[in-house]
């Protein structure tokens, strides 16, 4: 980073750390132990439609490799397309099996970066509730390296901002939360 870059504010983008994904299980201990939030099981990685042979080649090799544990209980690994335009490859696991969903999770991101496609890579998601059933998402965001906590209500497109505050600060020492806040997007139509 040159003199000119900082004069004219401009800053090196955070490259993405993918092992940040897998903090992901002692979060979920704390999140458990402290404001009784568990795993459900699902999650997903989002990210831009690509069209042609190299990502459809990529996209079955992916899916291929996660449909392939044999320890997958239920559904197989699904392709889908939000109203927005963007491509979710979604896993579900078992509650109780958080690490085989993060290392579904990093093997996504990890194909697709290495075959060419990290530029199309926006977000990975797991997903937890309580016993209140408060639903509650822990985004990773794939261009800052950071994690921020998605609270969404049920059946509402809106959003329990205090109980993502609170989360974030239980996290804080687990996980690199995102100090951004304006980057905490919603993900209304996320399909986990």
């Amino acid at each position: 980073m040159g003199l000119l870059d900082i004069l004219l504010g401009r800053t090196k983008p955070v490259a993405p750390d993918l092992d940040q994904l897998f903090a992901l299980p002692s979060a979920a201990v704390t999140l458990e132990a402290a404001a009784g939030f568990t795993p459900t099981g699902g999650g997903a990685v989002c990210f831009a439609t690509v069209e042609g042979a190299a990502f459809e080649q990529t996209h079955r090799e992916v899916q291929a490799l996660l449909d392939a544990d044999a320890d997958r209980g239920g559904v197989p690994v699904e392709l889908r397309q939000d109203d927005y335009g963007y491509s979710w490859l979604v896993s579900q696991r078992s509650p109780d099996q958080l690490v085989q969903l993060v290392n579904d999770l990093h093997a996504v991101n990890s194909s697709m970066e290495v075959n060419g496609f990290g530029p199309q890579l926006l977000c990975s998601l797991t997903t937890f509730t309580d016993p209140r059933t408060r639903r509650l998402a822990l985004v990773y965001l794939y261009k800052r390296g950071t994690f921020y906590p998605l609270c969404t209500l049920a059946d509402q497109h809106k959003r329990d901002n205090a109980l993502e505050l609170q989360v974030a600060a239980l996290l804080e020492n687990d996980l690199r939360m995102e100090k951004d806040k304006t980057r905490w997007f919603p993900l209304w139509d996320a399909p986990v």
